[in-house]
């Protein structure tokens, strides 16, 4: 077994590439060598600024043969009525690349067919890489594509060289005017190279030892870490990892190497998140902390050389931050020197959306809209919601963010508490993006939920209106994260709202607005929207699909509920019975759904006992009727699971009265009586969850 190197040197690749060509390169590779029957053990990536590597392990050199029987023509086409062969047996077995005199006769079900036996594979696996790669580098994908040159070729950035190695031998090709060869370049200032690798199995050695390059970005990573914690130590601190920042920083450097740099501890009078966004954004440095949480004047940066003297460097970084927190320390000083009021104004000036008007528009419906949620299920800081709502923009005019867009609401509950705003009205300002995606979290106060509701439903209920409605892909105004902001809002903090109210009161709220979508239809496309995001969303929990769709297909709108409602399924759904109870309750769903809707027939659930022939169907309605006391306080108590366990009580006599009685009988009272009896139970039952929509 063999090994087998591929490494494409470019200038230098954006950090936010590397992770995606690192998965691509293993995933292309390894498909087309299973798809060309070539044995590997494994395949390993490894992308760094400057280079793209991949490495075949144990992989064979030739590709695996097998012999496989292609079918022709039929006998009686392929040979004339004296047995002789007819040009269509002489054209196949020339197409097939073998002798008309090595065909045989091939007994099938249809018939009798001329057949060959055909040997495929055993190509070298080098040629099949010399044809593949400089196809598979032509079409990696890239957020963005360049030219260079007068080339037409595209990559992410310019290519410089191209090492391919089998072993000890160059896999030869050519790709954007680049041959593959035997040569490797290192750390532009360390070692710049060209190296030559012998034989594959000496590529990362010489990657490592003659480059002065850290291959393995895991590797980097932890290099990162230890030297910066080692450094920190010794100032009495704690480096503040930022993971997303850990991964970004790696991908800048080949060469690793921490510099713990200092500034004047006159900027710790910022605010933290305001110091840290300045050493993180733009110095791509990460900050200092002690042991109870406080901020430190001192900062961690990599580098991606050795110096020769480190506190010289160090002095530069150290300036060049200097000027960033001189800049955050006007912001913050200004911005203290500015009343909300005057920011309030200034937001009817700022665009939300050119036909929904201004910022400060919005934040009067936001205003409006958490005074309506807040008497619902939070009297008690309806006041407060009602004032974060309408200020909870503010700081979009601020000086700081300004500079720091990432800082917005963070900073407006920074400014809303020391400009004397409540506690709850300043931390719901802090809180008003949350969640910011699938993994964030949701707002921790009551205060942040409901703003944080009411800004993305005002947003939905505006975009729909104007008919902006995510299609494929495309979802520029995020409506699809508002959705799912606001059902995990209302799943996580137990709130017991209306979605579809939720959205109509946001909708009517706008005022002077020219609709492109009739309102009701807007809603109902909302509400169909919101509905699949929240199938989504219990999908992506681990929900089977089916399930999910049977609980919403009781009641959407209820959020809470129908996530307790899931739970509890899919609970029940793990026990014994569960299929043979799943066809009873669908043969009663898919009954009524027949014979009454599609058939124009009213059922109402009301029966009389009066008509009842069948012992049968006198115990189904008894058991109705024991049942429905239980089902109504264990409804009142929303325990969802003893409801589900209430269907074992039911099932004995649903099952009987489908094996003794007749439901579509001639006599039209007794039928629509029956019928009757069976919408009782679907009216129940379906509260819990949509049966038909079930499948075993």
């Amino acid at each position: 077994m063999s090994l087998f190197v591929l490494e494409i040197g470019t200038e230098e690749l954006p950090a936010r590439f590397q992770k995606g060509l690192e998965k691509e390169l293993i995933t292309r590779l390894s498909s087309f060598l299973k798809e060309s029957n070539v044995e590997f053990d494994k395949v390993e990536s490894h992308v760094t600024p400057r280079r793209a590597a991949v490495m075949v392990y144990d992989i064979a050199g030739l590709q695996k043969e097998s012999e496989e029987v292609v079918p022709g023509p039929p006998v009686r086409i392929a040979y004339d009525a004296d047995g002789n062969p007819t040009k269509a047996a002489a054209g196949f077995a020339k197409t097939q690349g073998v002798d008309l005199a090595d065909a045989f006769r091939l007994e099938t079900d249809k018939g009798e067919y001329l057949a060959v036996r055909k040997k495929m594979g055993g190509a070298k696996t080098a040629d099949l890489l010399a044809t593949f790669c400089p196809e598979m580098i032509a079409h990696l994908p890239f957020a963005k594509k360049m030219k260079w040159g007068d080339q037409e070729f595209t990559f992410a950035r310019p290519l410089r060289w191209v090492l391919a190695m089998l072993d000890d031998a160059v896999v030869p090709f050519e790709v954007a005017e680049l041959a593959s060869g035997n040569e490797t370049y290192g750390h532009r200032v360390h070692a710049a190279g060209p190296f030559v690798v012998a034989n594959a199995t000496d590529y990362a050695h010489t990657i490592e030892e003659k480059c002065a390059v850290v291959l393995s970005a895991e590797k980097r990573r932890a290099t990162i870490i230890e030297e910066g914690n080692a450094l920190a130590e010794k100032a009495g601190g704690r480096i503040i990892w930022k993971d997303s920042l850990l991964d970004e920083v790696q991908g800048l450097v080949e060469h690793p190497i921490a510099c713990l740099g200092d500034f004047d501890a006159s900027f710790l009078e910022l605010p933290r998140q305001a110091l840290l966004t300045s050493m993180q954004s733009h110095q791509k440095s990460f900050g200092v902390e002690d042991a109870e949480g406080n901020l430190l004047p001192h900062f961690l940066t990599v580098l991606n050389t050795t110096p020769n003297e480190m506190e010289v460097v160090k002095v530069g970084w150290e300036r060049v931050l200097r000027a960033r927190l001189e800049d955050g320390r006007f912001f913050w000083n200004t911005d203290l020197k500015v009343d909300i009021d005057t920011w309030l104004e200034k937001l009817d000036n700022v665009i939300f959306l050119a036909p929904l008007g201004s910022m400060g528009n919005k934040t009067r419906r936001i205003s409006g809209l958490c005074a309506d949620l807040a008497s619902k299920v939070a009297p008690e800081i309806a006041t407060d919601a009602e004032r974060a709502g309408r200020i909870c923009k503010a700081d979009l005019v601020s000086e700081m963010v300004g500079e720091f867009d990432s800082l917005q609401g963070i900073m407006g509950g920074i400014y809303a508490a020391r400009k004397g705003e409540t506690d709850v009205v300043a931390q719901a300002i802090a809180e008003q993006y949350l969640p910011a995606g699938p993994d964030s979290p949701v707002p921790s106060s009551m205060g942040g939920a409901l703003v944080s509701m009411a800004d993305k439903a005002d947003t939905l209920a505006g975009c729909f209106g104007l008919g902006m409605i995510p299609t494929g892909a495309a979802d520029p105004y995020a409506l699809r994260r508002c959705c799912l902001g606001i059902a995990r809002i209302i799943i996580e903090k137990h709130l017991r709202i209306s979605a579809a109210e939720l959205f109509a009161t946001a909708q009517s709220r706008y005022e002077g607005i020219s609709w492109k979508l009739d309102e009701q239809e807007a809603l109902t496309k909302l509400n169909e929207f919101f509905a699949q995001r929240l199938k989504n969303y219990f999908t992506s929990k681990g929900y089977e699909t089916l399930l999910v769709e049977a609980v919403l297909g009781a009641d959407a709108d209820d959020v809470w509920a129908a996530d307790a409602r899931l739970k509890a399924l899919a609970a029940y759904s793990k026990g014994e019975g569960f299929d043979q109870a799943v066809l009873t309750f669908k043969r009663a769903a898919n009954i009524i759904r027949k014979q009454g809707s599609e058939a124009g027939i009213e059922l109402n659930g009301t029966y009389d006992a009066a008509l009842f022939e069948n012992d049968a169907e006198k115990a189904f309605a008894q058991a109705l009727e024991d049942v429905a006391p239980k089902f109504a306080q264990l409804w009142a108590e929303e325990d969802f699971d003893a409801l589900f366990g209430l269907l074992a009580e039911l099932r004995p006599a649903v099952d009987a009265f489908f094996d003794n009685v007749m439901v579509m009988c001639d006599d039209q009272k007794v039928r629509a009586n029956r019928l009757n009896l069976l919408s009782a139970l679907v009216q129940q039952l379906g509260r819990l969850a949509d049966f038909s929509a079930l499948q075993m």
